[in-house]
């Protein structure tokens, strides 16, 4: 892999609207305070962890592509612009050419379920100017409008391992000169309806929302000190390799973690949804940082969260690498390992294969 570094990070959780708030949660390590979300119905609420309001307005609202736009919308925004906060201060970097990456799973549900109640309510009166909001795409088309020097614009949608996949592709497009750096962001929202699907589907799994991103680039003056060293494969799930066998085959193609180096994983609550990720790293014995046990399940989020927890361990010097693993709920499992990049430890360690 060509030298690939991380220019900034940034996340919008339940814990609060910046980084420092996500790290500050993780190092406490309790699980945030659960809030109850009324289900149309039902007398009983759904138990969910919703991301709390700005403590100040958000000044990008102000900008006309925003002024309709989702939940969804405001977290991608503000995580990635906190990922770009240095570039965007630095002069030597004004005329570098950025990529965008979204990556998503549920999507724009808020304004999805209200153009549908409105439409079954009485279609005439349905508004078109809703309907926009509720295809994947919009975060992605918001974000770069907000950004104003996006060169190219991608959307990913999948299972939370998609994430990663947005990541190497933006190594590729780096690799191929496509881009001076490239944004890839995760973000998610939720609902009852959201709720209510991970209520059926194990109880003990709490619904969250956010968004993480990551600012991947090519020259190591913009980094905050962190190299993106791997990438494994895809190890797709399929009827020759089930969802167990392909962690263990994305487990065998990470390596041998360095002894005291933290393992970002997905683990959460669920002893079923967990076991592939558990039986994977079983003879593993280092330090893990676990967001799911502390947010919720985040979906798309929840898959940002861990790689901004694994390069916020390395650029905060905590750790000299950090790996992250993501063993998705229906389609492949994948890791990476970011390393400090003073260390020069990438030559050092495989590449994997970057091809998304």
């Amino acid at each position: 892999m060509s030298k690939v570094f991380v220019a900034g990070i940034g996340a919008v959780s339940p814990a609060g609207w910046n980084v420092a708030a996500l790290r500050a949660a993780l190092k406490k390590n309790e699980p945030l305070p659960v809030q109850a979300l009324a289900r149309p119905g039902w007398e009983k609420p759904l138990n969910v962890r919703l991301v709390p309001n700005p403590a100040t307005r958000l000044e990008f609202l102000a900008h006309p592509r925003l002024r309709r736009s989702s939940p969804i919308t405001h977290y991608a925004a503000a995580a990635s612009l906190e990922a770009l906060a240095g570039l965007r201060a630095n002069l030597d970097a004004k005329n570098l050419r950025l990529g965008v990456i979204a990556c998503l799973q549920s999507g724009c549900v808020q304004y999805s379920c209200r153009f549908y109640d409105e439409t079954l309510k009485n279609p005439a009166t349905a508004s078109p100017l809703v309907f926009p909001e509720t295809v994947h795409a919009a975060p992605t088309s918001h974000v770069a409008a907000l950004l104003e020097n996006v060169a190219l614009a991608q959307t990913l949608v999948g299972d939370p391992s998609i994430f990663l996949q947005g990541v190497a592709l933006g190594a590729q497009w780096l690799a191929e000169n496509r881009m001076d750096a490239c944004l890839v962001f995760g973000a998610d929202e939720t609902n009852w309806i959201i709720a209510d699907a991970f209520a059926h589907l194990d109880r003990r799994a709490i619904a969250t929302a956010g968004a993480g991103a990551v600012c991947l680039c090519r020259d190591e003056k913009f980094s905050i000190g962190v190299e993106l060293a791997a990438i494994t494969d895809a190890h797709v799930f399929s009827a020759r390799q089930n969802r167990a066998q392909a962690a263990q085959a994305m487990r065998r193609q990470l390596g041998k973690i360095p002894a005291g180096e933290p393992l970002c994983d997905g683990l959460g609550v669920s002893p079923r949804a967990d076991a592939a990720e558990q039986l994977a790293f079983a003879d593993c014995t280092n330090p893990r940082i676990r967001p799911k046990n502390i947010f919720g399940e985040g979906m798309m989020a929840g898959a940002a969260w861990q790689c901004v927890a694994a390069c916020d361990a390395v650029a905060e010097k905590k750790s000299v690498s950090a790996c992250v693993s993501l063993v998705g709920s229906n389609q492949q499992a994948i890791g990476a390992r970011f390393v400090r990049a003073e260390f020069g430890l990438s030559a050092a360690v495989p590449a994997g294969n970057i091809r998304p």
